[in-house]
């Protein structure tokens, strides 16, 4: 699975990471730590990736499977 963060709708709420710390993680400023990046996710983290695209009010994290 691919997970990819859009720069531009990340406004950074959070839930993300609070709901999913496991995976996701803030960055210096508050957004998600993966914000522009497409990454891959291990196979025992996808559902964690779910979870945490699911949390996003602004449907910024996409996941690619």
């Amino acid at each position: 699975m691919k997970m990819t963060v859009d720069r531009d709708l990340c406004s950074g709420h959070g839930r993300c990471y609070a709901l999913a710390p496991d995976l996701f993680e803030s960055d210096d400023e508050g957004f998600n730590s993966f914000r522009g990046k497409t990454v891959d996710v291990a196979s025992d983290q996808e559902e964690i990736a779910r979870r945490g695209a699911n949390a996003c009010p602004e449907r910024a994290i996409s996941l690619d499977e």
